[in-house]
């Protein structure tokens, strides 16, 4: 098993191995005290691990009770948060208790916040059953839902008691949701690890997945160390996503976050004026789209609303090379010329 320790505003451990999602009771006793223990979930990973959570919960001490919401990002609401804060409160949850986000990036963003938000705070922790979840989303603290007029609008900063990630999980996961995971990963390669990077476009990554995602973890952890509320150095982290949300916004979201990371990796490539030939061979090699369907006025125009937008600018991550980004903060005004080299249209 691998562990990776953080310290952020709260200390706390990404465990990453095989089998412990079986051991989650054992595990989050070591971080919390039995008490209270509310799993937010959707209906899809319910019927996979909501059982088998519950029962080692309740094993190691814990008093678990389950909810769940439909799955997919049109749940990702405050309509849904304000059902799960319903429950919460039904169920007597105290600060003293425990929230469980397990899930994908949907669960665990929703769970996060409704944590975030209930009792001025309550405590939590992340199950990632998703490929993305486990190198990004779950780690890090950032807890939203969306708005109509964006993606992940509302939120908060919530960092959690423990990330337990099991790598048995992650390999029986059907091939979408491992693409949309590879997309975050690639992205790690692309910002500091030339060698991940390799092994994201060769197909190596597989061969130790639970190293690999340990990596990504890492890398991860030194940004969010560095710049825990986003405002320096931790931007990078979104490399790929101003062009990769506006693609998804463009799609109502039928187009896939990961999916979105990837077309807006190079787009980021080609605006900065990169030559993004290894990006769109890394992102092939995992089943990836490269290309836009959307034309780049469409694309500037949903941009935004990005909640990265800070008045009249945005704060764009450009790569120059595989291992090296830079930050370019533009005028809106001129997203329209960056969307246009992105996509590779006329200017």
């Amino acid at each position: 098993m691998d562990q990776v320790h953080i310290k952020a505003s709260r200390e706390y451990d990404v465990l990453i191995g095989p089998g412990l999602i079986k051991r989650v009771g054992e595990l989050t006793a070591q971080a919390v005290k039995p008490c209270k223990a509310a799993v937010i979930t959707d209906d899809t990973v319910e019927g996979l691990y909501g059982k088998l959570v519950l029962e080692s919960l309740k094993a190691a001490g814990f008093a678990p009770c389950l909810w769940s919401f439909p799955h997919g990002e049109q749940s990702k609401t405050m309509r849904t948060l304000s059902s799960a804060l319903e429950w919460l409160g039904e169920m007597e949850i105290s600060r003293s208790d425990l929230v469980v986000a397990l899930g994908g990036g949907v669960p665990g963003d929703l769970a996060g916040f409704a944590a975030a938000v209930f009792n001025r705070g309550t405590r939590f922790i992340q199950i990632p059953t998703t490929l993305l979840a486990a190198v990004d989303s779950s780690v890090g603290g950032k807890t939203a839902v969306d708005l109509a007029a964006g993606k992940n609008l509302a939120g908060a900063f919530h960092q959690p008691e423990m990330v337990i990630c099991d790598t048995e999980v992650m390999a029986g996961l059907p091939p979408e949701l491992i693409r949309d995971g590879s997309a975050e990963m690639i992205k790690y390669g692309i910002l500091e690890d030339a060698a991940l990077f390799d092994a994201m476009r060769i197909g190596t990554w597989k061969n130790d997945i639970e190293s690999s995602i340990a990596r990504c973890v890492v890398i991860k952890r030194d940004y969010v160390m560095d710049d825990e509320r986003d405002m320096g150095k931790r931007q990078f982290l979104n490399l790929g996503h101003t062009f990769g949300h506006a693609v998804e916004k463009c799609s109502n979201f039928t187009i896939t976050h990961g999916q979105g990371v990837a077309i807006g990796m190079v787009m980021a490539a080609k605006a900065a004026g990169m030559d993004a030939s290894a990006i769109e061979a890394a992102c092939r090699s995992c089943g990836l789209p490269t290309a836009s369907p959307y034309p780049a006025s469409q694309l500037a125009e949903a941009a935004l609303r990005d909640k990265k937008r800070r008045g009249g600018k945005i704060t764009l991550v450009l790569p120059e090379a595989i291992g090296k980004c830079f930050l370019k903060t533009v005028d809106v005004a001129e997203l329209p010329e960056y969307f246009a080299k992105g996509t590779g249209e006329a200017i």
